[in-house]
């Protein structure tokens, strides 16, 4: 399937020393505000929306793509890891799918480039939605509405090509504009407190913006997790991460920085949840990737930046919280 382009996609022109370049300039990067608006054909995006709610699309009806992307849950189901199919395969932390049109790699190890190869792969993977083609098709060939629904958002009807791309058409249009730092970004210079203005630039002198860059704020870069040391956890399981895409020594360890678009609201952190809130994640973060340790009002003043990512999905937030006063 043809790889649908979004013109913030393009604007991931920061990469290595350019972006560490930036990220201690004078003048913070520029950063581009999400969409207001996002298009893409209304009938598929119905027919999607249906479809990333329908358990028949696993094996046994067992669960839906929001089964672990609750769209009222930050669009993610808040487990340090998945909960695979049997119940005893240890999986990784589900990422959200709000705004991950915007993402240019998928899955914590960037195992495959588009969304289409993502939804196709979750959906028949023995360990997440179990599905099979033919069963699926069958399932959903039974239900008359579903047969004119695709016949009427696709001239060849019900096919899996078309099932994958109705869902990934319904995924696409998981933006969440409006976020204060988007107003902020747009202008309007009393949109962020004084305190998360400090935490913004702190994030830009830092260099979080290194890696946390473009449109989504990250989703479109691979980092060693711990560059200087392993960060501790509760329960260490050994994750070789990208290592097992490419089979180069060097991306074992390495994932996929993740967007931080509504970071506030997708706790836990981090490829395996060991992160139980923002405040030990940023500290984790400056410590084992940046080897900066942060002093507590460092961290404060990060933290109270990305509650100003928070989006709003169809005119709501994603996260209930107080105004921010210059």
């Amino acid at each position: 399937m043809n790889r649908k382009r979004y013109p913030g996609i393009l604007a991931i022109g920061w990469l290595s020393l350019a972006c560490a370049a930036l990220a201690r300039a004078e003048v913070p990067p520029t950063l581009l505000p999400l969409p207001t608006t996002v298009g893409g054909d209304p009938n598929r995006i119905a027919l999607g929306q249906r479809l990333f709610h329908e358990p028949k699309l696993s094996d046994q009806a067992a669960r839906s793509c929001a089964s672990c992307h609750p769209l009222d849950r930050g669009g993610m189901d808040g487990k340090a890891r998945a909960v695979s199919a049997d119940g005893a395969a240890v999986l990784r932390n589900t990422p959200s799918l709000f705004n991950v049109a915007f993402n240019y790699f998928f899955n914590w190890d960037g195992v495959v480039t588009t969304l289409e190869a993502h939804t196709e792969k979750v959906m028949l993977n023995p360990n997440i939605m179990k599905a099979n083609w033919p069963g699926v098709i069958a399932r959903l060939a039974g239900e008359a509405d579903y047969v004119v629904a695709f016949a009427n958002a696709y001239p060849d009807g019900l096919t899996p090509a078309n099932v994958v791309d109705a869902v990934t058409s319904f995924e696409r249009s998981l933006v969440t504009p409006n976020a204060r730092f988007d107003r902020f970004l747009r202008g309007d210079s009393t949109a962020l407190s004084a305190e998360e203005q400090q935490g913004y630039r702190l994030f830009n002198d830092l260099g979080c913006v290194a890696c946390h860059q473009g449109i989504n704020l990250g989703g479109n870069l691979f980092q060693k997790f711990g560059v200087f040391g392993r960060p501790p956890s509760a329960a260490e399981l050994i994750d070789a991460g990208r290592y097992l895409v490419t089979g180069n020594p060097r991306d074992s360890g390495v994932f996929r920085v993740p967007s931080l678009r509504n970071v506030a609201a997708t706790a836990p952190y981090f490829h395996d949840g060991r992160a139980a809130d923002l405040e030990t994640a940023v500290s984790t973060m400056a410590k084992y990737q940046l080897g900066k340790p942060l002093a507590e009002r460092q961290r404060d003043l990060l933290v109270k930046f990305l509650h100003s990512l928070t989006g709003e999905y169809r005119g709501k937030s994603l996260l209930a919280e107080p105004s921010a006063k210059p």
